[in-house]
């Protein structure tokens, strides 16, 4: 198996799954509870919680577990929007987001709030001038994805942070999910609020994830009941998947210091090769995350090429999972500037460290083979 869609989920390390399955077991207990095998598991999390940390070099009293990305890119931009509104109505945020902050920003039209969503440069590029021109008196929130999830093109956040300084008023958030372990930031230099990662991007389990919340910054929470992670978020934590996440963010840094660059030298080399497929075009930017490569060929359908592809047992997607199974063009890639032949036939290579030069080289010839049959069947323009 070749599998090459690392951006929609990762397989979990076998190390992890043992941890969860151990946790689950032996820790069983609530972690809210105030008898022994309580404590056991709250002592037990606090221990992860405090390895996160120090694994992004944030506070510990910053983390808040989550269930994944979609719920800690809720709980950032809404508990941000509700908790601020007094303040002001207006957010910014990017027509190139993924769909758990864009969606949640066309809600918050509909409940009275003001969204600009930026038009990004070519290839998926916002500056931080553009943010600066969208601010107004009443902007409280920038919202902006790191890595975005299907170009790969890199937000400059630090950029943005420093200038979002200057407006203490503005809260800023970053979606981490595609970059953590990737393409790192420096929190406290990029003066971000609230970012969101989630644990089965990198071989953790799904069902987990971290929205951290820089001290003093307040939010209204999602959930009413009790008052578990200082309130933040009510609900009994899933402790064996924060441990379990606890450690696969530990194994995946430890790869990226070593499997970056060879990411890096994988993805250009199948840039390099794609091209010279006819009808081939690259979508994603030269400067992009090492793990994330989009390209088109126009006329062909993706769908179909992603199916035939299974059927040789080599995985690819055509877009975000969340959005791979609406049937109209990329809307990350449309918001991106491209024309809509090219948006509707894009698919996205992903990777992890796992990943070898030898299963590139064995993808693209099952690609060439697919395109070419499917070119003898189908007007191809």
């Amino acid at each position: 198996m070749i599998y090459f869609d690392n951006s929609a989920t990762t397989l979990p390390y076998s190390e992890v799954v043992e941890t969860f399955a151990k946790v689950s077991t032996e820790y069983f207990g609530n972690p809210s509870s105030l008898h022994p095998i309580g404590k056991a598991s709250e002592q037990l999390m606090e221990q992860a919680r405090k390895r996160i940390a120090g694994l992004l070099n944030v506070k510990d009293t910053d983390i808040v577990f989550t269930s994944g990305g979609t719920e800690g890119n809720n709980l950032a931009v809404k508990g941000a929007a509700y908790q601020n509104r007094s303040r002001g109505n207006h957010i910014i945020t990017t027509g190139i987001e993924h769909s758990s902050t864009y969606e949640v920003c066309r809600q918050l039209e509909k409940e009275g709030f003001s969204v600009t969503y930026l038009t990004p440069g070519k290839h998926g590029y916002v500056s931080a001038s553009t943010v600066r021109e969208a601010i107004t008196d009443q902007t409280v929130l920038v919202s902006l994805i790191h890595v975005n999830n299907e170009l790969g093109s890199i937000q400059p956040v630090e950029e943005i942070g420093s200038l979002l300084a200057d407006y203490p008023k503005i809260l800023f958030h970053v979606d981490h999910v595609q970059g953590v372990t990737k393409v790192p930031i420096d929190f406290q230099r990029a003066k971000v609020d609230l970012c969101t990662i989630s644990a089965h991007k990198f071989h953790g389990l799904p069902g987990n994830g971290v929205v951290i919340v820089r001290r003093g910054i307040k939010l209204m929470s999602l959930f009413s009941g009790g008052n578990q992670q200082a309130g933040y978020r009510a609900g009994t934590e899933n402790v064996a998947g924060i441990v379990a996440m606890a450690k696969a963010l530990r194994i995946t840094l430890t790869e990226a210091e070593k499997g970056t660059d060879h990411l890096r030298d994988m993805s250009y080399w199948l840039e390099e090769e794609l091209r010279k497929i006819d009808g081939v075009m690259i979508n994603s930017p030269a400067e992009r995350a090492p793990h994330i490569l989009n390209f088109s060929i126009p006329g062909l359908k993706p769908e179909v090429i992603v199916q035939a592809l299974a059927e040789r047992d080599v995985y690819v997607s055509t877009k975000s999972a969340c959005s791979s199974k609406k049937n109209a063009p990329s809307r990350i890639l449309v918001a991106a500037g491209f024309e809509k032949k090219q948006a509707e036939s894009a698919i996205r290579l992903s990777f992890s460290f796992n990943n070898t030069k030898e299963e590139a080289s064995i993808f693209l010839e099952e690609l060439k083979e697919v395109v070419g049959t499917m070119k003898k069947v189908v007007k191809f323009k």
